[in-house]
């Protein structure tokens, strides 16, 4: 099946505290290089194991939201096995239950298919790694 494939990484510095970052003006980037007007997909893929990808709508409230959502299940205290880092670090390693680590979207005429309030987002709250890399891979 013949196609065109690009693939490149974000290094990002979330800092210490949680933090959700908004991708979407570098997807947007992304496949003006690369999509070439074309049709395909665009994964987001977070390769750490305290990080997610969200698909949401941010600066309303909606991402301080989800981090409050994110205290209300995954309280960072220490009732977690995984002990080692900062106290509460184990709910880090649960967070790509809740929030995983990649997304798959549409791509249309080599522009992201989002709704009008949708932000393509990395979803941070390890506050021990502030340094994070993200795969953007286009698919056409």
């Amino acid at each position: 099946m013949p196609g065109h494939f690009a693939t490149t990484t974000l290094n990002l510095s979330t800092g210490s505290a949680e933090r959700i970052t908004d991708l979407t003006g570098a997807c947007e980037d992304f496949l003006a290089r690369t999509a070439e007007g074309g049709d395909g997909l665009l994964n987001v893929f977070v390769p750490h194991a305290t990080a997610g990808i969200a698909i949401i709508e941010t600066g309303a409230g909606s991402d301080d939201d989800l981090l409050s959502a994110l205290h209300t299940l995954l309280p960072a205290d220490d009732r977690w096995q995984h002990r080692h880092g900062s106290p509460g670090h184990g709910r880090d390693h649960v967070l790509p239950a809740f929030v995983p680590p990649h997304a798959t979207l549409p791509v249309i005429a080599g522009r992201l298919e989002l709704g009008t309030w949708q932000s393509v987002c990395l979803v941070d709250t390890n506050k021990d790694n502030p340094d994070r890399t993200v795969r953007l891979s286009f698919l056409g």
